[in-house]
């Protein structure tokens, strides 16, 4: 949570939620709510949501968008300390692999119909939860070169 504010709200949405038989919704992670910003920053952009979280055996690619006719694989990465080299050195080239596998299984699988499109693999990197401070990488790895 941003704030000590919203964490307490949090916490009594939950028990409330108990109180009436409902299960508590989860705090989303960091991470996640890295992801919803990136959603809402692709939105902006004119981008299609094709897919969240699609994963397959050896990867997963956080979002899936359609943008400007191009099928966009958008791993987000959220790094509030750069002492190994922050969010985008976090993309290793084992990483970019295993979304690269996963890109060939959406494309294989839900994503068949857009299997004709061009594609690309693009980063969306924080180094907080602001949507202020967002780089976005178009093309950040290639997957020939992974």
């Amino acid at each position: 949570m941003s704030s000590l504010s919203e964490g307490v709200a949090w916490v009594r949405k939950a028990f409330d939620c108990l109180l009436h038989g409902q299960p508590p919704q989860v705090a989303p992670t960091r991470g996640a709510r890295a992801e919803m910003l990136a959603e809402r920053e692709l939105r902006t952009h004119g981008a299609r949501i094709l897919a969240r979280n699609a994963r397959y055996r050896g990867g997963e690619i956080d979002l899936i968008a359609e943008h400007e006719g191009c099928i966009a694989f958008v791993e987000v990465r959220l790094r509030s300390r750069t002492d190994y080299g922050g969010a985008a050195a976090s993309i290793t080239i084992a990483k970019q692999r295993r979304i690269v596998l996963a890109a060939r299984h959406w494309l294989r699988d839900a994503g068949q119909m857009h299997r004709h499109k061009p594609c690309r693999f693009d980063a969306m990197l924080y180094d907080s939860l602001d949507e202020n401070h967002v780089e976005w990488l178009r093309s950040a790895f290639d997957a020939r070169t992974s």
